[in-house]
């Protein structure tokens, strides 16, 4: 029991989901472009600029020619709490009985502030197709915490303890119109991953790795993959429109650097999603989105395995994060008051992901 609860706590703690979670939809953003962020990332069925692509390809045939840039400042709060007596049913007192000491109190996390910077073109190919491009962030966290009295958290004398993950998508997009009011986009997604793990060389001294020097303290490692995206948008009506996308898993190398850290061997493939919503545009001034979208995070391993998993971290069923998929709810509105003034709002709300 001692075993899993540590396990429990480096997967918690170091890879910070917990804290990431409530502030985003598990560690996809909320939406890509500003205008999509005001809207609380709702707009499948509502295309507004070239970024529109990374929620739906298709579309790419109502948006002109244009190149946008943008950037969004991202400031999650992280902290962990630790705190036990004797009398504690697991029998295991931080600081005194643990196999790894943690010691009473909050630790906050360092590195508040960071920065996800998008851009996207498109051009008109004809009145029925129009191509484009897209940069941006997909997702990813980091957790930053010092040493506290010359420890780390996990007993590494001297050592901070945390990750830095990121997530980087390269989107180039056709999309053309099949019939009237009708279109049609496919984008194939170039997937770049960066990851970072520090102060975990406790779980290889006590035999909890697979692969203890492929677990921590090997600096930024790299992986590619590829995966696909398609979209569809229709305009039923003048006032309502309809948009529908899925997205396939994309398939990465795996983590070498830290093999003895994620499940298969340091394998970490981002997750399948897909999103249905509808635009309703009473006025021309004024539109009303809601989308529903479902990530599945189960078909990752390294991400779905229960912590109480058999094996040593590292191995094909070794201890993961635990995660179930997740469904969003996002409902967002936009008013242009004037020409110089447009106003957005929205709300989304999900079940964490985190049993």
């Amino acid at each position: 029991m001692k075993k899993l609860l540590i396990t429990a706590a480096a997967l918690g703690l170091t890879i910070g989901f917990v804290a990431t979670t409530s502030a985003s939809n598990g560690y996809f953003g909320h939406g890509y472009s500003i205008k999509e962020k005001g809207m609380a990332g709702a707009g499948v069925a509502a295309p507004m600029d070239a970024m529109g692509v990374a929620n739906n390809p298709a579309g790419l045939t109502e948006v002109g020619n244009r190149f946008d840039l943008g950037l969004s400042i991202f400031a999650p709060s992280r902290e962990y709490n630790v705190g036990g007596t004797a009398s504690d049913p697991t029998g295991c007192t931080p600081g005194v009985n643990c196999p790894v000491s943690l010691a009473n109190g909050t630790v906050e996390s360092d590195s508040d502030y960071f920065f996800i910077p998008n851009m996207a073109y498109s051009a008109q190919i004809n009145d029925n197709s129009a191509w484009g491009i897209a940069v941006y962030g997909n997702g990813g966290m980091n957790t930053d915490y010092p040493a506290v009295n010359g420890y780390g958290t996990f007993g590494v004398p001297g050592a901070d303890t945390g990750v830095d993950l990121m997530q980087l998508f390269i989107a180039p997009t056709y999309a053309f119109k099949f019939a009237e009011n009708h279109s049609f986009g496919i984008t194939p997604i170039i997937g770049v991953q960066f990851f970072e793990a520090r102060g975990l060389s406790s779980f290889g001294d006590m035999g909890m790795s697979s692969n203890p020097d492929k677990l921590t303290n090997n600096g930024h490692d790299s992986a590619f993959g590829f995966g696909g995206r398609i979209g569809y948008l229709g305009q039923l009506t003048d006032q309502f429109s309809i948009g529908l996308s899925w997205q396939s898993k994309i398939y990465m190398d795996a983590f070498d650097d830290y093999a003895g850290l994620f499940a298969e061997q340091g394998d970490m493939d981002i997750p399948s999603n897909w999103t249905i919503g509808l635009a309703w545009m009473p006025t021309p001034s004024l539109t009303f989105a809601f989308d529903v979208q479902r990530i599945y995070y189960s078909n990752i391993k390294s991400i779905n395995n229960s912590i109480y998993s058999p094996g040593q971290l590292g191995d094909v069923n070794g201890p993961g994060f635990g995660w179930d998929d997740m469904t969003i709810f996002k409902l967002g509105a936009e008013w242009q008051s004037s020409p110089a003034w447009t106003w957005r709002a929205g709300i989304s709300h999900a079940k964490q992901p985190i049993p």
